[in-house]
């Protein structure tokens, strides 16, 4: 069983930026797809971003692309990052992270459809104008 605990997130103007943290735990091995979700009030979860643990691959949304980042920690592989910069208020949501043991969900192309089975416990970025 595979628990995922986020951390970061708050309030910050447009043009600024944010990380957001997702550290994993109860698996022991690195063959597994995270990604990271965002669902703005009244909206569907739509996939940001993912990265394939043993492999460092990542893939992104069109409309994040160039300004958000995800990568793994140097030393702790199990940490996720999402750096967010050159933010806008559409990107005002809350943000999960999500995880998959295997490849399937990142190199078959599905990153993007929030069917994780792993959750994390979500966290707020407001963007204000």
């Amino acid at each position: 069983q595979v628990q995922l605990a986020q951390s970061g997130g708050g309030s910050v103007q447009a043009g600024g930026s944010v990380r957001l943290s997702c550290v994993a735990s109860g698996y022991s091995y690195s063959n597994y797809c995270m990604g990271w979700f965002r669902q703005a009030t009244g909206k569907e979860r739509e996939g940001v971003a993912a990265i394939y643990i043993d492999g460092g691959s990542t893939y992104y949304a069109d409309s994040v692309k160039g300004r958000f980042t995800i990568s793994q920690d140097n030393d702790a592989k199990d940490m996720v990052y999402l750096q967010m910069d050159s933010l806008k208020p559409e990107d005002t949501a809350m943000y999960y992270c999500a995880a998959e043991i295997g490849e399937t969900k990142c190199y078959g192309g599905s990153w993007y459809f929030p069917d994780f089975p792993y959750w994390g416990q979500g966290a707020q970025v407001t963007v204000s104008s």
